[in-house]
């Protein structure tokens, strides 16, 4: 089955400027609804009011650290089934760890390109 390309796509990152790489490159796989946050206290008061299909996480985006955020989302009833993606430009096995355990579907390292999301997402939602 294909991705729902109407779901929405929450995009988290302090630099407006990859915000708006990482968007371009959902537009061009056909996802408009993209919603963005600078921090994650306005990831949080976004996915309040927005059911969205996947997040799109920088694991380094405060205030809250990438483990508690994750771990946040899956404590919280409507939230914990999201589709979560850490984008980062640090990559070890032992963050990859962290990620896992605490219920990220996936890492994408930084910088990435349109290619790789298309992969990602076919293995997270099925082929394009």
């Amino acid at each position: 089955m294909p991705p729902n390309k109407e779901m929405f796509v929450l995009i988290v990152d302090d630099y407006q400027t990859m915000r708006g790489v990482i968007r371009n490159l959902f537009n061009q796989l056909g996802f408009f609804n993209i919603l963005e946050a600078a921090t994650t206290n306005e990831a949080l008061d976004v996915l309040k009011n927005t059911p969205c299909g996947l997040v799109i996480f920088d694991w380094q985006t405060g205030p809250m650290a990438g483990e508690d955020f994750l771990k946040t989302m899956r404590n919280d009833p409507l939230l914990k089934e999201t589709a979560f993606v850490v984008v980062s430009a640090q990559s070890n096995d032992a963050l990859s760890d962290v990620m896992r355990k605490n219920g990220a579907a996936d890492f994408i390292a930084k910088p990435f390109t349109k290619a790789t999301l298309k992969k990602r997402m076919t293995a997270l939602f099925g082929s394009f």
